[in-house]
């Protein structure tokens, strides 16, 4: 007997990539609902070797339903969200509305598996930021060896983490840049993006920081340790799809780069690809469909004490969004509803 799945954001980026990654790591389901808006109702998705015909998320019913994967943004989530946990279906969330809540659980199964007890206080379970994920992912197993004191990081995170919108705009104006006449002013990004970084993602805060920006803080203290320490600056690029960080760390006790190249080897979800040669390391090009984050240029940070330097990348739609949420699935129906 498999689970009952739902779906909701079927028609987005992300929701998509849910529905093909459910299919590719052959969850156990008994039927699975693709739902969506009413404007784009009877759209036509794949699950696997099938085809899905989404459904109205409006009037959806979610009794006897197991799990529900939400990838519908917060002010929807806000409205449905509470009805499928109400309706005794455990809700996975990708948009931030409860990632920052005392009593729901935010989790990358690779980091903290058992927080996933706290699911039963709301029957809601958050997804962190997309670059969050990657980082965490990097950074537990060195904080488990050595206690990480300080973050500092910079992101180059693509335009699909801005949705479909992003994708277009970053495709227009390229071609713009070439076709008078065609030129694309920005839209979806505050300035052109096409042959150009844009460090600004999300809102501008009081202290000159940006919502991306404290996201990142206030996600790895929860999902690792509330004593680190961590300082980003978050920088939209013009690539389709993977983020991409520098992390300098700063440890409690020294860790030799070799070592720390050792433990990411055998660590969960990583990849070490790190050859000081030209072309050693991973791009995001490289990382696009792949599920593993991808650590290169791992290095001493001679200019600290027990400092070290590392190179992330990630499909941002897949570990930053789409997998964890399937992974957390996966370990929730391990853990707690043990059916399939």
């Amino acid at each position: 007997m498999g689970y009952r799945v739902v779906v909701a954001g079927a028609t987005g980026n992300v929701g998509r990539e849910m529905l093909n990654i459910l299919a590719e790591r052959q969850f156990p389901v008994d039927e699975v609902a693709a739902l969506a808006s009413r404007k784009s109702l009877g759209t036509e998705v794949s699950f696997g070797d099938k085809t899905l015909k989404t459904q109205d998320l409006d009037t959806f019913d979610f009794t006897g339903w197991d799990m529900a994967l939400f990838a519908v943004g917060s002010d929807a989530t806000k409205t449905y969200a509470p009805k499928a946990a109400a309706a005794g279906c455990v809700v996975i969330d990708n948009s931030s509305l409860y990632r920052y809540e005392p009593d729901i659980p935010l989790i990358v199964p690779e980091v903290n598996p058992d927080a996933i007890d706290a699911y039963s206080n709301r029957n809601i379970i958050a997804n962190p930021n997309c670059s969050t994920a990657q980082m965490v992912v990097a950074l537990k197993p060195l904080h488990d060896r050595a206690r990480i004191k300080r973050v500092v990081v910079s992101t180059y995170q693509s335009v699909s983490g801005a949705g479909k919108e992003g994708i277009d705009e970053l495709w227009d104006q390229t071609k713009g840049m070439y076709v008078p006449g065609q030129e694309v002013a920005p839209s979806k990004f505050q300035k052109q993006i096409a042959f150009n970084v844009i460090p600004h993602i999300d809102v501008f805060m009081e202290d000159g920081t940006t919502k991306e920006e404290w996201k990142m803080v206030a996600e790895t203290k929860k999902i690792v340790d509330p004593s680190i320490k961590v300082t980003a600056t978050c920088v939209r690029v013009p690539v389709f799809v993977g983020h991409s960080e520098a992390i300098n760390i700063e440890f409690e006790d020294f860790l030799d780069e070799d070592e720390a190249r050792d433990i990411l080897r055998e660590a969960p979800g990583i990849m070490v690809v790190d050859k000081r040669e030209s072309g050693g390391y991973v791009t995001p090009v490289e990382c696009v469909g792949e599920y593993a984050t991808y650590i290169s240029r791992i290095r001493q940070d001679s200019t600290i004490e027990n400092g070290l330097n590392l190179w992330c990348v990630s499909d941002n739609l897949r570990k930053g969004a789409a997998l964890n949420a399937v992974q957390i699935a996966e370990l929730l129906g391990n853990r707690v509803l043990k059916k399939g």
